[in-house]
Parts: structure tokens; sequence; C-alpha cells
């Protein structure tokens, strides 16, 4: 990969949690390209075994850090303890390492930290409540927390979460960014 030049990386599994990262650094006041550092999405955690091959000790040997949903943690923590960062490790170990879980994926932290109101004045903004508000009537979906209604509805249309990643992120209180965001880019 000629395009990626620096002193750390980032694993992350897809692109919306590259752009919700990126946006956090934005607003937090860091270039992230001028410090060398890259936040590369890996197609899924299953290519976290490839990544941590190349960008890893036994390849570039940088400094890694890594973001992936809770139920990919095990996919992760596989990888971490092929690739030789240690055996048995727990979520702990995982988080000295710079690898930190999003519970239960990264738009939940979103609308976690966001809150229900929030989230939909953001919908609303993109032009989305009535498509919101439709999937919130069909009879799967009625009875359920807002919140879950939302998480739900960034995952019904291709390219919806990848759209609202930056956007929601733009949205947070700076003090209540989610843990995981926070953890990975002090890491590096």
């Amino acid at each position: 990969m000629t395009w990626w030049a620096g002193r750390a990386v980032v694993l992350v599994e897809g692109v919306s949690d590259q752009r919700a990262l990126e946006a956090v650094a934005e607003r937090r006041g860091r270039n992230l390209a001028d410090e060398g550092v890259s936040i590369v999405p890996i197609g899924g955690a299953q290519g976290i075994g490839n990544a941590l091959e190349r960008f890893g000790p036994r390849g570039l040997n940088v400094r890694l850090a890594g973001l992936c949903d809770a139920a990919e943690e095990d996919h992760f923590r596989r990888g971490l303890e092929r690739a030789g960062f240690g055996a048995h490790l727990s979520r702990a170990d995982a988080e000295r390492l710079g690898f930190y879980v999003c519970d239960a994926d990264l738009e939940d932290e979103l609308i976690r930290a966001l809150g229900a109101a929030s989230v939909e004045r953001v919908v609303s903004a993109q032009g989305d409540l009535r498509s919101f508000r439709t999937l919130q009537n069909q009879p799967a979906w009625r009875g359920l927390t807002t919140e879950a209604q939302l998480w739900r509805f960034m995952g019904t249309r291709g390219g919806r979460k990848i759209h609202y990643a930056r956007l929601l992120v733009e949205a947070l209180d700076l003090r209540h960014v989610p843990r995981p965001l926070d953890g990975v880019l002090a890491y590096v």
C-alpha cells in the first residue's frame, strides 16, 4: 500500500468507523495525517489477521490500535493473539494494546451518547425523518424504544451507516464522545 506512510494505524471494521473516528479527531483539533496516523477499514472483523500481519510486528511494525463491534470482539482478540500480542487476552488487555470494543456497535454507541431526540434532529435535517417514521410504524418495530428503532434505521439502507457516522459525531457534545472512540484516538 504505497498510499500509507506514517507512524500509527487504527484498524477498523468498516468505513463508517473510519468516518466517525476522523470526525472525532477533527473535532478534538487533531490532524491525523500530519501526525502520521491512518485509519484503515479492513472490510469486516475477519480481516483483522491480515491487517495485523501487514502492519504489526511481522510487517511494517507500526503502532497499532483498533475498534470493533462487541459481536466481533472474539475475531479481534484471536487475531491479536495469533499475531503475537499476548495469550488469553481480556477486553482490558486488548484496551491496553489500543484495541477498543463498541457496545453493541458504533451506531449504538453514538445513539446512546446523543440521545434519541438529538439523533432524530440529525435524521430530520437529512430529509430522512419520513423514512424513519415509516420504519417506526412497521409491526416488527412498533413498541420498541426509539433508540432501538433508530439503530435499525441506520442499517436499513446501504450506505446509511457511512452517511450518518460523521453527522452523528458532529452533533455530539464533546464531553459525551463514546469511550471506545476517545480511547482509540488517545492511544495513537
